[in-house]
């Protein structure tokens, strides 16, 4: 355990009265008035901009558009699904599992309930003050229900599934009016590999607040989880990496080893060399460290390797292929994948291009990862922007957070990943035409030739950016244009 939980306060319930906090910081009842005021409004079908923060207005937005969650829900509905994840995760939750014990006894005294989610927002355990679990075992606040945004709106555990770092959530932010007296406040642990959330921790307090301290504690205690899965991902990307030394070919075919994210671990010089990487990348040498390891720039790649997971899983002997277009400007090439398998769980895939070997790939079959917005949202300071797609002329990104250049200049997307802001604007025109960049096709004004001719797109004749094409992607692009 990671010093102790700091004290939870009661906030008072009377309207417009201020109640100084142990910490000598004030609470006051007032916000809470305008907030419930721009809920209501807003679960009524009007869109709203100030009031809310904009982390809690996002949610509700996904909510209401995307999840379509009944705000009249008063209980969490039951857990479903496979168990697949707990396995895989076995250590993890045990470790959290220790956490929340030991967070439950400190925190008994202050009324508070600590629960323990997977990655989908089941919820694993629950502890503290014995008559809190009771009230929150009336909303079904307990092991095996379903606290995920999808099934329950914004909540601590959900929310904080959906974004890094913390989240706080309290009275009538929440999404469903009957958890409107809850506060609470959660974070997520995420896999250092594929960056999806395996977990989160929740503390929760019904007609109270909770200390500004509850946020960082989760953060700083959270990191001896966080330190199992770095070793965790080092130690798979061993056996990945001994596998892939095994299996090289002795003809000098292109080869190349990944992780359970896609991204590649190592790979033999004609591979580098097909991937226009230079020899001094680290893949040559085998790169364990998360950091040091490549995401190549293949369309279509991230499907076949989610797929490829799902049909290798449990299954050692496992090999399916797919054809891509691997080098810019040539036909689809033949990959084959072959599962790297440790402990009945895929760690990593083996890729050998120009073979066809096992199963075939079938695109078509991919499922459409959610339903989309009716609108773009953007975070700019405190208040969030809603924007229609042709406001957008690019979108970059930088490491997780996608910047949008816009007319009314640079905003933050509140959507975190690229991979995540392309699905969302792939039917309204933007095309992927670098790793970091999309663009929008119909905002494209002029093209620009570098001195090694390389190739630039401006989408606004007044400013002088300039969006850079990959050699990847040059061809599909000036087809597009019609260039």
């Amino acid at each position: 355990m990671t010093g102790r939980v700091p004290p939870l306060v009661i906030a008072s319930s009377r309207p417009g009265r201020r109640d100084h906090v142990s910490d000598g910081s004030l609470v006051t009842t007032s916000s809470a008035r305008e907030v419930a005021r721009a809920w209501e409004n807003f679960a009524s079908g009007e869109d709203i901009e100030t009031g809310v923060r904009p982390e809690i207005l996002a949610s509700w937005y996904r909510c209401r558009d995307r999840y379509e969650v009944d705000r009249r829900l008063d209980v969490a509905p039951g857990a479903t699904g496979d168990e697949a994840q707990r396995a895989d995760n076995g250590v993890i939750f045990t470790a959290l599992g220790g956490l929340g014990a030991l967070a439950g006894q400190e925190v008994e005294q202050d009324g508070a309930v600590v629960t323990v989610t997977d990655g989908d927002g089941r919820v694993l355990g629950a502890w503290g003050d014995p008559s809190a679990r009771r009230r929150a075992e009336l909303h079904n606040l307990a092991p095996w229900s379903s606290w995920s945004e999808e099934c329950t709106g914004t909540n601590g555990m959900g929310t904080s599934l959906e974004v890094s770092g913390p989240v706080t959530v309290t009275g009538p932010e929440h999404w469903c009016e009957a958890f409107h007296q809850w506060a609470c406040a959660g974070v997520s642990i995420r896999d250092i590999v594929t960056g999806a959330p395996v977990a989160s921790i929740n503390i929760s307090r019904w007609n109270a607040s909770l200390s500004k301290f509850v946020p960082p504690w989760l953060t700083k205690a959270v990191a001896c989880v966080e330190q199992e899965i770095y070793r965790r991902a080092i130690y798979e990307a061993d056996k990945v990496i001994a596998e892939f030394t095994k299996e090289s070919p002795q003809d000098g075919g292109s080869f190349l080893a990944m992780d359970r994210g896609g991204n590649i671990i190592a790979a033999n010089e004609s591979a580098v060399a097909l991937l226009g990487l230079t020899g001094e990348t680290p893949i040559v040498a085998g790169a364990t460290e998360p950091a040091e390891r490549w995401t190549p720039d293949i369309p279509g790649l991230p499907d076949v390797v989610r797929w490829a997971k799902k049909q290798a899983q449990g299954n050692a002997q496992w090999s399916g292929y797919a054809r891509l277009p691997v080098c810019p400007g040539e036909e689809a090439t033949s990959l084959t994948l072959r599962s790297v398998v440790d402990s009945n769980h895929v760690v990593g895939l083996l890729c050998a291009f120009g073979v066809q070997e096992g199963e075939a790939y079938d695109g078509s079959s991919d499922d459409v990862i959610g339903s989309l917005p009716r609108c773009v949202i953007g975070m700019r300071k405190d208040r969030l922007v809603l924007l229609a797609p042709s406001e957008i002329r690019y979108a970059e990104a930088d490491r997780n957070i996608v910047w949008l250049a816009t007319e009314r200049g640079r905003i933050q997307a509140a959507t975190r990943g690229l991979d995540n802001v392309e699905r969302m604007l792939t039917p309204h025109g933007f095309r992927r035409v670098h790793r970091r960049y999309l663009v929008n096709l119909r905002r494209v004004a002029e093209l620009e030739r570098g001195i090694k001719g390389e190739l630039f797109l401006i989408t606004d004749s007044r400013s002088p950016e300039l969006v850079p094409v990959s050699r990847r992607h040059a061809p599909d692009l000036r087809r597009m244009l019609g260039v």
